[in-house]
């Protein structure tokens, strides 16, 4: 069973990330669970068009009693089983963090793999789940950070995340995202991380418009529209994550 947390700043596409490498496993018969770990800011139901089911991942926080069976769903067009957070302020009070772990302690075991979609940042909220994990995805916009201080991004973005993973003793993926520059500025980035961070660059994605499309009918770019240009990409990368996590 492998346990993937995806972590990265704000922006990056960590949910996005999440819900179309869960897809892509999905298609290839893999029995994957996507669950969102952002409890504050919770957004991946809205990826699975799953935003206004009666129970949740709050609902298990603030209730142990309930099923954790409730508060899974399998998306018809994917194949995903997703655990989506409530996005109602009143269920986001009051709740208790630690008490994922617990819960995905009683769940893993009944998939082949587990996403856990990270707020943004140092994952204060997931961090307790490392412990359960055995990957880390780091999810980098290399647009938002320009060419000539990109060794400041790495330190300030990658290292930090990175030393979060190396404490667990995780294996560590880094994926670009939203990408715009051209071929030779993507490589030379890619050959910056590897070989000054020791960190495999799974691959990058380059920035789309038809993804905020694919959000808005909840079915992941994947899916959705299979030939463009981030699908034609997530699928590379779904294909080097297949193999990197089950050889």
């Amino acid at each position: 069973m492998a346990l993937i947390v995806v972590t990265g700043r704000g922006g990056t596409g960590k949910t996005t990330t999440t819900a179309n490498l869960s897809t892509f496993l999905a298609m290839r018969e893999y029995r994957v669970l996507a669950v969102d770990g952002d409890l504050y800011l919770p957004n991946l139901g809205f990826h699975f068009a799953l935003d206004t089911v009666k129970y949740t991942l709050h609902s298990l926080l603030k209730n142990p009693d309930i099923d954790p069976e409730w508060t899974i769903y399998k998306h018809p067009q994917t194949g995903v089983h997703v655990m989506p957070g409530s996005t109602q302020l009143q269920d986001v009070l009051g709740i208790s963090p630690k008490r994922l772990v617990e819960i995905l302690d009683k769940v893993k075991y009944k998939f082949g793999v587990v996403f856990v979609d990270s707020p943004t940042g140092i994952p204060f909220d997931t961090l307790p789940t490392f412990e359960l994990a055995n990957y880390q995805l780091i999810v980098v916009e290399i647009e938002r950070s320009p060419i000539y201080s990109f060794e400041t991004m790495v330190k300030n973005e990658i290292e930090k995340l990175k030393a979060l993973g190396e404490r667990y003793k995780l294996n560590i993926g880094v994926i670009l995202n939203k990408v715009r520059e051209s071929k030779d500025v993507v490589d030379a980035i890619i050959d910056a991380v590897e070989s000054d961070l020791g960190v495999p660059v799974l691959g990058w994605i380059p920035f789309d418009n038809n993804v905020p499309e694919s959000i808005n009918v909840g079915i992941p770019i994947l899916k959705y529209m299979p030939r463009s240009d981030a699908a034609l990409a997530f699928r590379e990368v779904g294909e080097i994550l297949e193999e990197w996590i089950f050889g």
